[in-house]
């Protein structure tokens, strides 16, 4: 069971499909899932609900459900629906779903596992303890009660739960009378009939029964399960594993690339990374709610995983850059793994190394890179040309962080221009300086700080406050009247009633709805060169900021830094970064649901019960897995995010996002101990990035859309030790290639490219614009799909499957259900089993998965 809120589509896809092959190869086509049973993700996402109706599920089950949406369910009989999970796919994003009744456990006083206390059903009327006719009247109570809520004769009663079955012949003999007992009490009325089933099973029970159901269109996002026990905390828990998580699909999804492009065939070793990522989307998992023992595990696999990706990768440019058979062997390439705290220990001091950079997306790509260095470079682009590399200091901020081996002192900024699927190679050659060269980087500190570029500028006072942004070419600005780090103080409950319930690894809880900012002052230093300019912002010591604004580009970076949050006071804290705007956003903001599609949220308010409104901000938390935004009549600005973080708006024109906590309260939520991360003897320092874009609402889609993906699928650099000078390095090997000839068109998005067998690769391809989003990309595109193999062959054959890539789309049926008087079913289209075509259409949020072979 794969979390929900802080989890990106591209891994909940990818872990479907390794379970889904899993089951294929072992159990064949009968092990092919159709119903989804998710027992216990801490509130469930409209987009999970959406892949799994692309996967040709016929219907989902979960346990979670908030206790006011529960009650008033209850009371409508309303707890199984259709839940129209997109926005943008009609019927094909339709899922039958049901709320459990009693979570995932047994009726009261029915649990019959070795720890369980409930008494045994004892029908030997010799016995003085004989309960037959108790037992059965408070089971059928138990059943009557229970069907109430539910609109068909046809009711589910979950008999189990967490660590159950130990002692399963003591459960199914208790079962096997109660279904006895109970039936036989037919012969006197009673109208309950019990009987062993399935998920499956009571699915096509009710699909049978012929009920118009209710709809559903929002999602079940954010579970509480009292007043005051918002499981909003977990959007944010272990921040540092959820920037882990993102980086190691990085890998997975370039080592996919690169292991076909080089014909390497070598998908079982791939395995392992594959493996370890799937592991990771598991609800305890990315979700943060784990103890740290686990946490730890959790990591050590990504980590092995990527050593073994490092290998491939390595092997494929040993393959990719020999311009011919005569070229000598390529030095091996690595990967630097922490240059976001500008270290990369291997080419220090090196006289000369090269970078080269993948890029997964099928659009060319114009990005800055920051090499961490301790000497001068003159860098070369892949036509020989030396381009302008900057040198900026390495903040304190950066070379006090714990753990941080690195000697190198500068970072060493340049643009790269990167073709689309494929790589480009930097030549680095240590140079000396002129003793009277003049820096090019001016530094000024405790100064206002106005960074401007072409399109964007960007005013920070003397006092380190953000003033204003301005988009020049939109003509547009957004006022600031705060901008930074605040924090909330954990609630330190003891977990015993509702009132004092504790912020932990699950809940958020602040004691005080009121955050306090981390420093009365902060200090600025602006740094400014020609590829990019930087304030240098430090609140404390444990609390710093760089806004960034590169040449050309058209959006503002935020690189937030937090940590170690001092605990010496006896108080947890959560920590936000807060943006306070003039925008009139009228309680309303946006954001997105496991990176796909986006979610209209209304503060203090819920679409499908009336919200009694207690914790006025934990309440107003929604998971952000890749945008937030605000917006008013002339004016969006859009924070992404590069990992999934929690966040809401608690007030009109403000946006804010906890980037990290630690607290000293267990929650009593199944963790066992506080969220207090340690490394190095002293709390756990986070690094992360905001991206934000300001411009109007409609052309803010075409911005934030591509730059979603493109720090999703970011372009990945290793590094080589070269013992070549550049004539003899470019003489042997190629520098820049790229898997594509034609370009592609914007809203066109490569998911996966899997190589199965030497010939035989998976694809998946989507369209990743909203409907009605933007004028030009919000449309069906049409491309050829052989552009992506041409590189390495002609397709000779492709055959559509469902999103899991476990079924021929042809085969696909799914179970028609009936909502507010309209069908479920699709209208019947002739699917061939292979298209002699390649020319493939996308509508918008449209994915579609092809087996592809080559001849």
């Amino acid at each position: 069971m794969n979390d929900e809120a802080s989890t990106h589509y591209n891994s909940i896809i990818d872990q479907h499909s390794l379970g889904a092959e899993f089951l294929r190869d072992n159990f064949g086509d009968c092990g092919r899932p159709k119903i989804g049973w998710q027992i216990d993700p801490f509130g469930h996402s409209r987009e999970q609900a959406s892949l799994l109706a692309q996967m040709g599920f016929d219907g989902l089950f979960f346990g979670r459900s908030d206790y006011e949406d529960y009650a008033t369910r209850n009371r409508t009989r309303t707890m199984e629906m259709v839940w129209k999970a997109s926005a943008n796919l009609n019927k094909d994003g339709w899922l039958f779903t049901g709320v459990l009744p009693n979570g995932y456990g047994p009726p009261d006083s029915f649990c019959y596992d070795a720890f369980c206390d409930d008494a045994p059903i004892m029908d030997d009327p010799r016995l003085h303890d004989y309960n037959v006719p108790e037992r059965v009247r408070t089971f059928i109570r138990a059943a009557q009660n229970e069907a109430v809520g539910f609109a068909t004769n046809h009711i589910i009663m979950t008999m189990g739960s967490d660590f159950q079955y130990e002692n399963a012949n003591e459960w199914f003999k208790n079962m096997d009378k109660l279904i006895k007992y109970v039936n036989a009490e037919q012969v006197n009325g009673s109208n309950v009939n019990v009987f062993y089933s399935t998920p499956s099973c009571y699915l096509y029970a009710l699909n049978k029964a012929g009920h118009n159901w209710t709809s559903k269109s929002d999602d079940f996002f954010p579970y509480a399960h009292h007043p005051h026990g918002f499981w909003t905390g977990y959007f944010t828990s272990r921040a540092a594993f959820k920037g882990y998580e993102r980086h190691s699909n990085n890998i997975l999804q370039v080592t996919r690339q690169l292991n076909a492009f080089a014909n390497l065939n070598l998908r079982n070793s791939i395995f392992y990374l594959s493996e370890a990522m799937g592991v990771a989307q598991h609800h305890d998992a990315v979700s943060g709610t784990e103890k740290q023992e686990v946490a730890f595990d959790y990591a050590q696999r990504l980590s092995d995983g990527i050593n073994v990706a490092s290998g491939i990768i390595n092997q494929a440019y040993s393959k990719l850059l020999p311009l011919n058979s005569q070229s000598p062997p390529t030095s091996p390439q690595f990967l630097c793994q922490l240059t976001n705290i500008s270290e990369c220990v291997p080419i220090q001091d090196q006289q000369r190394f090269t970078v080269t950079i993948w890029n997964p997306t099928v659009h060319s790509v114009l990005h800055h890179f920051r090499v961490p260095v301790t000497r001068a470079y003159t860098v070369r682009d892949s036509t020989g040309q030396p381009i302008l590399a900057e040198l900026f200091p390495v903040s304190n901020s950066t070379k006090k962080i714990p753990g941080r081996v690195g000697t190198a002192t500068s970072q060493l900024i340049f643009r790269a221009n990167l073709p689309a699927l494929g790589f480009s190679t930097y030549f680095f050659e240590a140079r000396t300086l002129v003793k009277r060269e003049k820096p090019k980087v001016k530094i000024t500190p405790n100064d206002e700080c106005i960074l401007q570029n072409q399109n964007i500028r960007v005013e920070i006072d003397a006092q380190g406050n953000l003033q204003h942004i301005i988009n020049l070419k939109q003509s547009i600005a957004v006022a600031f009247s705060n901008q930074g780090f605040y924090w909330y103080q954990s609630f330190p409950g003891n977990n015993s009633q509702s009132q004092f319930q504790a912020s932990g690894a699950y809940i958020f809880r602040p004691l005080s709805p009121t955050a306090q900012p981390v420093s009365q002052a902060r200090s600025i230093t602006c740094i400014k060169g020609d590829n990019v300019q930087t304030a240098v912002i430090v609140f404390n010591d444990w609390t710093s900021q760089e806004i960034s604004l590169y040449d050309e580009g058209e959006f503002v970076e935020v690189e937030w830094t937090v940590g170690p949050i001092p605990i010496d006071d006896n108080m947890g804290k959560e920590i936000i970064i807060r943006y306070d705007t003039d925008i009139n956003s009228q309680s309303k903001y946006y954001t997105d649901a496991n990176g796909r599609e986006v979610l209209e949220r209304t503060r203090d308010y819920r679409p499908t019960w009336n919200y009694t409104v207690v914790e006025t901000v934990s309440g107003n938390y929604y998971p952000i897995n890749s945008r937030i935004w605000i917006k008013d009549q002339n004016r969006q600005l859009t924070v992404l995010t590069d990992r999934s973080e929690g966040g809401g708006s608690i007030s009109d024109g403000s946006m804010e996002i906890m980037v990290h906590r630690r607290t000293l309260n267990d929650d009593s939520l199944g963790v066992g101990e506080p969220l207090n991360e340690t490394a190095y003897g002293q709390g756990l320092v986070v690094r992360g990035r905001h991206i934000l874009s300001l411009q109007t609402p409609e052309t803010s889609a075409v911005h934030h859309r591509v730059a979603a993906q493109h720090l999703y699928m970011h372009p990945l650099t290793s590094f080589s030790l070269i013992p070549q000078d550049y004539y003899n390095y470019s003489a042997a090997y190629r520098q820049t290639w790229s898997a594509l000839t034609d370009t592609l068109p914007l809203n066109v998005h490569l998911l996966t490219l899997d190589q199965l067998g030497p010939k035989d690769f998976l694809v998946r391809v989507e369209h990743y614009f909203e409907l009605y989003e933007d004028d030009t990309y919000s449309k069906p595109v049409t491309f050829d799909l052989q552009s992506i193999f041409k590189a390495i062959g002609t397709i000779s054959n492709t055959v559509e499957l469902t999103l899991g890539a476990n079924l021929e789309l042809a085969d696909l049926k799914r179970l028609d259900w009936v909502t507010n008087g309209e069908s479920s079913s699709t209208k019947k289209t002739s699917k061939e089993r292979s298209l002699d075509d390649t020319n493939i259409t996308l509508n918008p949020m449209q994915i579609r998965t092809f087996s592809v072979a080559l001849a």
